[in-house]
């Protein structure tokens, strides 16, 4: 077969593929094909779309690979399926932070960490399905472990979870006040 025929059957598998579909699985469908060929083929595919001004990308996400629709459409695709941009408020970014930073972590370890209770915020997170039960801690009262999950790693567009910004960099975005959001006052004596 020729390098654009299974550069063809590739986009047909990424395409129909509910989740993203890791290269293992590629290989397995594809097993008359060479791996190396297989991986040229999703290559040559990511550098098509992203020459291309089109309205879809490939992207490698959460440790597969995924069509996605471009950032800058969004606001014409919300109009089409009446969808509301997902919002998380700050005690819930911060949960999914330190468990996305720290897991396997306990519920124990995250309120410690936050100084506030966080079962609600947990129970929230674990509905909308971006954190997952790992299993149990092997210490008394065998509490649950807690990790994020695949529909994370796809919110966040993340390839895997060392794509995650290091301390550094996320203090070169954002450099740290000591002091908070306080305005110097003249003190009045």
């Amino acid at each position: 077969m020729s390098p654009a025929g299974l550069k063809s059957i590739v986009e047909s598998l990424i395409f129909v593929s509910d989740l993203p579909i890791t290269l293992d699985r590629l290989c397995s469908v594809l097993e008359e094909h060479e791996r190396g060929d297989i991986r040229a083929a999703v290559e040559a595919l990511k550098e098509d779309y992203r020459q291309a001004e089109r309205g879809i990308f490939l992207d490698e996400v959460a440790g597969g690979y995924q069509f996605r629709s471009r950032p800058e459409n969004a606001d014409y695709l919300r109009r089409l399926t009446r969808s509301k941009t997902v919002k998380f408020s700050p005690s819930a970014l911060e949960t999914l932070a330190i468990i996305a930073y720290r897991q396997p972590i306990t519920r124990a370890e995250v309120e410690y960490l936050r100084g506030v209770d966080s079962g609600g915020v947990l129970k929230t997170l674990l509905e909308k399905k971006l954190l997952r039960i790992l299993g149990k801690k092997d210490i008394p009262g065998k509490p649950l472990i807690y990790g994020t999950s695949r529909e994370f790693l796809e919110l966040f567009n993340l390839k895997d979870l060392s794509s995650l910004p290091t301390l550094k960099e996320i203090q070169e975005l954002a450099p740290v006040n000591p002091y908070g959001d306080q305005q110097d006052l003249p003190l009045e004596e």
